[in-house]
């Protein structure tokens, strides 16, 4: 059998910094086509509003702290991907990528209440994906709309805004103005070439995740202790998500999903339809004082959308609020048109009752709940807190009914294949690089990072390619893409300038695609490495 063999470019390996410095930041220090890297023995202190511009690059290498000066309306600090700008922020487990207030001293845990939200911006990434809404291009939320950089959409829903992995974002969501706050992280039209997971949105003031419209698919994302909705979407959203896990504050904040359809116009397409398996979202309690947490999914707008094999838990009010008006098109018609499905899902907690007619009001959505194997049963799982106890654990128990009645999950490269419903199963993907584990709010379990892998975008490649590794040179982590065009077996071998073999990071079948794998070298001594890819003809 014939196979393709390619041998990529030389990768170098730094070595470490000897003393750590603060290096203040402002929007001149990215200019348009520069590549500029920030190293994790600086810390970087954003001061005002710092853009990526079209044409440059920002690599953030694993274990640095990026922090936010205090600032309201125009003096607001926040860092903002612009489209064709790109983002190479890859942390790991064990080193993190921390974007945080200016006066949160990442080295005690404690410093900071757990309630401090608002204290600086957030993250923005923009990118040249469709819209639904009129024009198609749009002024991004939580900056000034006089700022042309701040648009988003376009029409290259396969558009790349970089990589932005084990990432912890906190404290943040100052105002710019009455009602606009910045989300933790903000994705305009943000593309399936842009690699997103496991990002943490701990303690913002307004949303935690807010999508407006694009195609990017995202894996592991935890929305923790936020003041407005843990997950947002709008404007015809499309991408993939797996693996998304909220716990709502027992007195603030608000739904755990609001996803909205459109706007300008309601009924616009494409239809806002992404595709979610595997969450656990946790609300405020079912007996909690926080009024504002009364319905886990408020579904709007005309929105579409999915959620399968889910764990939707302790919440004040109902589960279910899917728009139906007396006349024209709204989310109810999603539903009955099959743009909308809740299947395979347990229900749990709700300070409204444990029944389907108390949970689901309105008898449209209970009789389709009921028709669609959702079931109303306590998920076991481990511990539910919100105090340094270490109790907060998602997992399900041996027992738990979580562990049967999934629904199959598509094999398209980029779901995950698990025996469970909900966003854990047997292990913590959280451990070592939130701040619930730091904090002693979630357990911690060993971390290990060798190589993970994950599907970057949906579209099929026209070829095999093996690109140049981002960062280059690295310390200690890089990330390598790679396409193969046809399903088989494929090969990623690491070897020293010598030939001898370092690693193999992939070695098993994949389905057609484009992949991104991350490698620690933590262990490697210093100097030029190589890598190859083999794969089936």
């Amino acid at each position: 059998m014939l196979r393709k063999s390619m041998l990529a470019a030389i990768v170098a390996l730094l070595p470490a910094a000897a003393s750590a410095a603060t290096v203040d930041v402002v929007d001149a220090d990215i200019s348009p086509s520069s590549n500029v890297v920030w190293t994790a023995d600086n810390e970087y202190v954003l001061n005002g509003l710092v853009f990526v511009d079209e044409g440059a690059t920002l690599t953030i290498q694993p274990g640095t702290i990026i922090k936010g000066m205090p600032g309201q309306g125009e003096n607001a600090s926040a860092l903002v991907v612009a489209r064709g700008g790109k983002i190479f922020a890859s942390g790991t487990p064990d080193q993190p990528i921390v974007f945080t207030a200016q006066a949160d001293d990442v080295s005690d845990a404690g410093d900071l209440p757990l309630d401090a939200r608002g204290l600086w911006g957030g993250v923005i990434i923009l990118g040249r994906a469709t819209l639904n809404s009129e024009p198609g291009e749009t002024p991004i939320e939580g900056i000034p709309t006089t700022e042309p950089r701040g648009l988003y959409g376009g029409s290259d829903d396969g558009d790349n805004s970089g990589v932005f992995r084990y990432v912890s974002i906190r404290h943040g969501g100052t105002d710019i103005g009455a009602g606009n706050e910045i989300n933790g992280l903000t994705m305009g039209g943000v593309g399936s070439g842009t690699l997103i997971e496991f990002v943490e949105v701990y303690n913002n003031q307004d949303d935690g995740f807010e999508w407006f419209g694009g195609t990017v698919n995202t894996k592991n994302l935890v929305s923790a202790f936020n003041g407005d909705d843990a997950f947002d979407y709008d404007e015809g959203f499309r991408g993939k998500g797996q693996f998304w896990f909220v716990v709502q504050d027992d007195e603030t904040g608000n739904r755990a999903g609001e996803h909205d359809g459109g706007t300008t116009p309601e009924d616009g397409t494409p239809f806002a339809m992404p595709q979610i398996y595997n969450v656990t979202y946790i609300g405020s309690g079912a007996f909690s004082a926080n009024g504002d947490n009364d319905v886990v999914l408020k579904i709007r707008d005309n929105a579409g959308g999915m959620y399968i094999n889910s764990i939707f838990t302790d919440f004040a009010g109902e589960a279910v609020d899917i728009e139906d008006l007396e006349s024209g098109e709204d989310s109810r018609a999603r539903l009955e048109a099959g743009d909308l499905r809740l299947a395979n899902n347990i229900w749990w907690g709700f300070g409204a009752g444990e029944d389907l007619a108390s949970i689901a009001p309105d008898q449209f959505v209970a009789d389709y709940l009921a028709a669609n194997d959702n079931r109303i049963a306590d998920p076991l799982l481990i511990g539910i807190s919100r105090d340094r106890d270490r109790g907060l654990d998602p997992r399900p128990q041996a027992d738990s009914p979580a562990w049967t009645g999934m629904a199959t999950t598509p094999e398209d490269g980029f779901y995950s294949q698990v025996d469970y419903v909900g966003a854990f199963g047997r292990s913590l993907w959280t451990s070592g690089w939130t701040f619930l584990s730091e904090a002693g709010i979630m357990p911690t379990e060993a971390a290990t990072f060798v190589a993970e892998e994950s599907a970057v975008q949906a579209a099929l490649p026209d070829g095999y390619a093996l690109e140049q590794n981002i960062p280059n040179p690295f310390n200690p982590s890089t990330t390598i893409n790679y396409s193969v065009p046809a399903d088989g077996q494929v090969k990623l071998t690491v070897y020293n300038s010598v030939g001898q073999e370092m690693a193999t990071l992939v070695n098993d079948a994949r389905a057609a695609g484009t992949y991104a794998v991350s490698l620690d070298a933590a262990d490697y001594s210093t100097g030029i490495y190589f890598y190859r890819l083999e794969a089936d003809g």
